[in-house]
């Protein structure tokens, strides 16, 4: 048998049968591309599908609404010496958030390189600007709730949708930046103490001598900082 014929004899069926024999079969679906990341990839997508729901639903309330839609620039603005600066916090937040991006980028950098100490600490303060911005939400919440009134059913600025809304979309996105500080922190641990190196098996693992599990955690964190470009550019700049 020549080698051609060879080749064609272990090539895969075409079409649906070649999918099949392709996932059946034992090697990775994605060939090169660990499961962990491809699957963390699906669930991306699927939280994207989520999220463009809530801002298409957000975007279709307002523009149906008769009553008049609260002006974002008054309602989130913070006063400093008797003189209110819009959107002021929010800005702040948008920013530690974007630097975490950069701190998260290095820090899967570091990994690539096995540099247990730098990983560890640029994950650790990835951490603490996500755990920042959880905080500065919490504080935006009870502003809100506290000193303005506004409740998911009601609202004293206008359209009575806008607390519901806005309760809906950043508590979301806030969920997931809390659930990606845990991860973070467990991932941090892990490489401080050497696992990755050592391939020790347990929860949320990778092959010996892989960081693949901190990539997997920046495309979460990254995934993150991006959707919340689209909220705060079509619910506070709008």
């Amino acid at each position: 048998m020549t080698q051609s014929n060879i080749g064609e004899a272990l090539a895969p069926p075409e079409g649906l049968q070649g999918i099949v024999a392709d996932w059946s079969s034992d090697q990775r679906a994605f060939k090169n591309v660990p499961w962990g990341k491809a699957m963390m990839w699906v669930f991306l997508l699927s939280d994207t599908f989520i999220f463009a729901c809530f801002l298409l639903s957000y975007m279709t309330v307002r523009m149906s609404t008769t009553v008049p839609w609260p002006n974002p620039s008054e309602i989130f603005a913070l006063s400093f010496g008797g003189e209110p600066i819009p959107l002021i916090l929010i800005a702040i937040m948008t920013f530690i958030l974007i630097s975490s991006s950069g701190t998260m980028a290095m820090a899967v950098r570091s990994g690539y390189q096995r540099d247990r100490v730098n990983t560890t600490l640029l994950i650790l303060v990835t951490a603490a600007f996500g755990a920042s911005f959880v905080g500065m939400q919490a504080f935006e919440w009870t502003k809100l709730i506290v000193e303005e009134g506004v409740r998911p059913w009601s609202n004293p600025f206008g359209a009575p949708q806008f607390g519901a809304i806005f309760f809906m979309i950043t508590g979301f996105h806030g969920f997931h930046v809390s659930v990606g500080v845990i991860f973070l922190l467990i991932t941090a641990r892990k490489v401080w103490i050497g696992e990755y190196d050592e391939g020790t098996p347990g929860f949320f693992t990778s092959r010996k001598g892989s960081y693949g599990t901190v990539e997997v955690m920046g495309l979460y964190w990254h995934f993150v900082d991006l959707v919340w470009v689209f909220i705060f550019a079509f619910f506070y700049l709008w």
